[in-house]
């Protein structure tokens, strides 16, 4: 939203001055003399005071009428990972098996009380517990590749077998021996902000902006529907659409190969195999996808079924427009959506 606060906003106008690195994500800043808005550490030359306006996101600053500056880029960086996470998870990777623990963090000079706050903020969760259920995460496919609860256990640094259980238990809902499925999110930025992914092991469920309302909704629907639970993880559906995602956002991908793991009712996986049917650059309209699929009558039950989709951009929603060339309702707003219908015709 607009932030109108005046003694607020000349704090963050001094912050964009000083182009203060901790001020970066907080705001965004909409210059009315050029159209663009960008963050607190954008290099570009500094406007007047009376010529900017102040957002605490950057959906707003879209919303607004204002296109991401691209000195500072600000829809990326603003959520990248800063240098001091980036080196938190470079740790993490280096031995996903074992703890990284706040000593070690502070041993590398990264305060724990940041990271932890990083996590909270962008994940939703504490860097402990997102390293709990990396490690879960990796026991699971090692389960199911046949070796013993036992072997996993010690292997995955779990100093007893009780202790794995329980945590696997707390964080699946079942024992490790059961070995059911679960549902994997992953978060990656691009050139319209933060998206989240979540996959099965048969492919992706959902992305999503973080932004999105009623996303929330959307992750109790797809725990109850596929019986399984979310927790942080990658597998290679998620590496794969990430990759996708970005060579589409690069103007060199115009069709995903992504495997999709979509629940739903034979009528909302029809209209969704039917919004997959109009081209990269062009659009369309309910009545015309009601027709495709030979129900003329069901216009209302197929904009219900596109308002079911989970899958943005994969699955184009954002394609459907009024019949009058109108733009229509988009569950990550309707600048992303004009940006991403203006994205293809300029690519196709």
């Amino acid at each position: 939203m607009k932030v109108t606060d005046s003694k607020q906003c000349d704090t963050w106008y001094q912050a964009l001055l000083d182009r203060a690195t901790e001020f970066t994500g907080v705001f965004f800043v909409g210059v009315r003399t050029t159209g663009v808005f960008c963050i607190s550490v954008c290099r570009a030359r500094k406007p007047k005071r009376e010529n900017v306006d102040f957002y605490d996101d950057f959906k707003s600053a879209l919303d607004a009428g204002f296109r991401p500056c691209k000195v500072c880029r600000p829809t990326e960086n603003a959520f990248t990972a800063p240098d001091f996470i980036a080196q938190a998870l470079s740790m993490l990777r280096e031995n996903p098996k074992a703890r990284v623990s706040d000593t070690e963090l502070r041993q590398q000079g990264i305060g724990p009380e940041r990271v932890r706050r990083w996590f909270l903020q962008n994940h939703g969760m504490t860097f402990q517990a997102f390293q709990r259920m990396q490690r879960v995460n990796m026991a699971l496919q090692a389960l199911k590749s046949g070796r013993t609860a036992t072997e996993v256990a010690f292997d995955s640094g779990y100093e007893s077998l009780s202790g794995f259980g329980y945590t696997c238990k707390k964080l699946t809902g079942h024992a490790p021996s059961e070995s059911r499925q679960v549902i994997l999110i992953h978060r990656f930025t691009t050139p319209l902000g933060p998206m989240f992914v979540c996959a099965t092991e048969r492919g992706v469920c959902l992305l999503e902006f973080v932004d999105r309302r009623m996303l929330e909704t959307e992750f109790s629907d797809l725990q109850r529907l596929l019986k399984a639970r979310i927790m942080a993880g990658e597998n290679q559906h998620t590496r794969q659409m990430e990759t996708e995602m970005g060579e589409y956002f690069a103007g060199t991908r115009q069709q995903f190969d992504i495997a999709l793991d979509m629940p739903g009712s034979d009528f909302q996986r029809t209209v969704w195999e039917a919004l997959q049917t109009v081209p990269f650059g062009e659009t369309s309209h309910y009545q015309a996808l009601a027709k495709q699929i030979d129900k003329p009558a069901a216009v209302r039950a197929v904009a219900g079924a596109n308002g079911a989709n989970r899958v943005a951009i994969v699955i184009p929603c954002h394609r459907i427009i009024g019949k009058d060339g109108s733009l229509t309702g988009y569950g990550g707003g309707i600048a992303r959506k004009a940006w991403l219908i203006a994205h293809e015709k300029k690519h196709r």
